[in-house]
């Protein structure tokens, strides 16, 4: 248990073997859902492919935003940067050891950019302040985001002894850091996320209620 959020793990059914599904619900402090949470999970005890390649993945720009506004990659994962736009944009993040450049351009850009360190790339452009997006870069294939009803369902391996689930989204304070929980192996295991504290205002487009210093 980490400080702003308490853990809560249900389990349901009496047969101790794994369905290969574990679900996951987010709730604010006020007991009602969170959408747009990054939800990865870590499984110990399964045997890495050596073929495994993460898949590639986009990141677009239309009206002026970055969409979608947090994307979840796996670690070693190309993305394109396409501009949907008909206004030129200039990409750029600090992130280290993530950091990269796009120089203004319209259209694709030359090249996918490769994230191959996890963490959190935050996004801008140089030409409209109000762009703002993530790419949530995690060292896990198995991952998704919490729906309206913040909740998700990831298939995880049946071969696994136990499970290290993360969340993330800009909206929880104090979470520069995703917050971790390990679970071990259980039948249909179930896990909720409650959040202590209240959270941040949601990105609003074209530069609305959050600016770039309050995530």
């Amino acid at each position: 248990m980490r400080q702003g959020f308490c853990l809560l793990i249900a389990l349901a059914g009496a047969q101790w073997t794994i369905a290969g599904e574990l679900s996951v619900r987010v709730h604010d402090n006020e007991g009602q859902p969170v959408a747009n949470v990054a939800v990865f999970i870590k499984q110990e005890g399964v045997a890495i492919d050596a073929a495994h390649q993460p898949l590639s993945a986009i990141m677009d720009q239309r009206d002026a935003q970055f969409v979608p506004h947090i994307l979840v990659v796996e670690k070693g994962a190309a993305v394109e940067f396409p501009n949907s736009d008909v206004v030129a944009h200039h990409v750029y993040s600090f992130s280290r050891p993530n950091n990269f450049v796009l120089p203004l351009y319209k259209g694709l850009p030359p090249a996918p950019i490769s994230f191959d360190h996890d963490g959190v790339v935050t996004l801008g452009c140089n030409i409209h302040d109000g762009m703002l997006g993530y790419i949530v870069v995690v060292d896990s294939s198995v991952f998704g985001m919490t729906d309206e009803s913040g909740f998700v369902s990831l298939t995880v391996d049946d071969a696994a002894s136990d499970f290290e689930v993360s969340i993330w989204s800009p909206r929880i304070r104090d979470a520069k850091d995703p917050i971790m929980q390990r679970v071990s192996a259980v039948p249909n295991a179930s896990v909720s996320f409650d959040l202590r504290k209240s959270l941040r205002p949601a990105h609003v487009e074209h530069g609305g209620s959050v600016e770039w210093g309050e995530y």
